[in-house]
């Protein structure tokens, strides 16, 4: 029986467990596939999918920090991926490039499903513009929280998003200097910081009582984010995985 071959592209990537849930859900589905990790230049994105198409490649996810890049290399898009302006997942039907975008659907279900943490009329504090928090502001909207403040080292980047989305909900953009003062019951970090160690420069005080914090990447133990949200009060911690 022949192999379809799948990958994970990325820079970082040898942290990425997705060949091994990969595995579990081809075993489940009774697929015959291999799974593996691809590390792509930061400046060889394209070339790299395209290698890996030539090569017979079905189809790949996309991780940090290509997201975006990848929304741009598409030649089809669904609708969440085309409002997101990010993918991370991309299939090649018909000899097309066909992009799409899992990461709100799958973060809001971890949470409203797997951890019981209803996001209604919630304060939600989403952490960083890039692919990953573009992939999640749509479907963190569709939950009808109370609100949803985005927030970046670079505001305007923030603010730009914001303003893409204020046609679907409760929307703002913030500094993080500016979030001093404000708390939120759930905290989402959509940066790439854990993945170097490092922790957004958050101020104390965020996290409302009995607050979620999640952070979209992981690690081995907590994340430096998650440790912060631990000393800050936080009753709720979960990661990427």
């Amino acid at each position: 029986m022949a192999v379809d071959r799948y990958v994970v592209v990325g820079n970082p990537i040898a942290h990425s467990k997705s060949p091994l849930i990969h595995a579990a859900f081809a075993a489940q589905t009774g697929q015959n596939i291999s799974y593996d990790r691809l590390l792509a230049p930061l400046d060889g994105f394209a070339s790299a999918v395209e290698d890996f198409r030539d090569g017979g490649g079905k189809g790949l996810n996309v991780t940090v920090p290509f997201k975006q890049e990848a929304w741009q290399f598409c030649n089809r898009l669904s609708e969440r991926a085309r409002l997101a302006e990010a993918v991370n997942t991309i299939q090649f039907p018909d000899g097309e490039i066909f992009g799409d975008n899992t990461d709100g659907v799958g973060l809001c279900r971890d949470i409203g499903h797997n951890l019981q943490h209803p996001l209604k009329s919630k304060r939600i504090l989403l952490l960083g513009a890039g692919g990953a928090a573009r992939g999640v502001i749509l479907p963190l909207l569709a939950e009808h929280p109370a609100s949803l403040t985005i927030a970046n080292r670079t505001a305007s980047k923030a603010q730009q998003l914001a303003e893409q989305f204020h046609a679907y909900g409760a929307i703002s953009a913030s500094s993080y200097a500016a979030l001093a003062g404000q708390s939120f019951d759930v905290v989402i970090n959509a940066t790439s910081a854990s993945l170097s160690d490092a922790l957004p420069p958050l101020p104390e005080g965020c996290f409302a009582a009995a607050s979620l914090a999640y952070d979209m990447m992981y690690g081995k133990g907590l994340t430096p984010f998650l440790l912060f949200a631990q000393q800050q009060g936080a009753t709720h911690l979960s990661d990427g995985l």
